[in-house]
């Protein structure tokens, strides 16, 4: 038995959030009511035309459709980049493997992150007592530190943390590590060695701003720590 109006009562209309939950829970509404889903006109997402409801859904699947292959572009651009990045990494431990001496160790990475990484500028800051074998060895690029020096404080959280760090880094910092001046330098990835002062550090600068940013991934920057920390330790 269908349930009439009654007379003198007012019927508070259906809400729109009661309409769209009974579309919801009904999806076959409008194959019942084919007539009305003719009738059912929208304004068009990209001007002032009406369109039916079967050409905006239609539109707003085009839109869907456009916005999934854009993300699916990226995840295959995202992917060949780490792809590049996981060979150059690859190559690095074959050199590395190939080092037999300090000296060969410090020429190995030179090469590495200058050929295979476009690196400006970089540093490797290693303490007198974790790596004597290193001592000897002369090069702009490697610099030995006593682990009792007041200047690793600067490096405090970055030892505690042990992970790498992209970004601008302070003055201090930079003249520390690179020379007082050295205002070329845009940003720059610091990578501990080992999770305590008492091992070191490799810093790579870049005079481009974007080129370490704070928000970029440091999976591969740490792996490329670890190598090196390897390749320290064996020297």
């Amino acid at each position: 038995m269908s349930k009439q109006p009654i007379r003198g009562v007012d019927v508070p209309p259906l809400s729109e959030e009661a309409i769209s939950g009974y579309l919801q829970t009904n999806p076959d509404f409008f194959e019942r009511h084919a007539l009305l889903l003719a009738k059912l006109k929208l304004p068009h997402a990209r001007g002032a035309a009406t369109v039916s409801l079967v050409e905006r859904q239609v539109l707003v699947l085009r839109d869907k459709n456009d916005k999934l292959e854009t993300q699916l572009r990226e995840l295959i651009a995202v992917a060949r980049g780490n792809d590049v990045l996981a060979n150059k990494i690859h190559a690095l431990s074959r050199r590395l493997i190939r080092a037999r001496t300090a000296s060969g160790v410090i020429d190995t990475i030179e090469a590495s992150l200058r050929e295979d990484f476009g690196a400006s500028d970089w540093l490797l800051l290693l303490t007198s007592a974790k790596n004597p074998a290193f001592a000897s060895v002369n090069s702009r690029h490697l610099r030995m530190i006593d682990p009792a020096a007041a200047e690793l404080k600067m490096f405090e959280t970055l030892f505690e943390s042990g992970r790498p760090r992209c970004g601008q880094i302070r003055d201090s910092q930079r003249d520390f590590l690179f020379g007082p001046g050295t205002v070329e330098i845009g940003s720059a990835a610091l990578v501990p060695l080992g999770s305590q002062a008492a091992s070191g550090l490799l810093a790579i600068s870049s005079p481009d701003t974007e080129r370490f940013h704070p928000t970029m991934s440091t999976e591969f920057l740490a792996r490329i720590g670890d190598l090196v920390s390897e390749a320290v330790a064996a020297g």
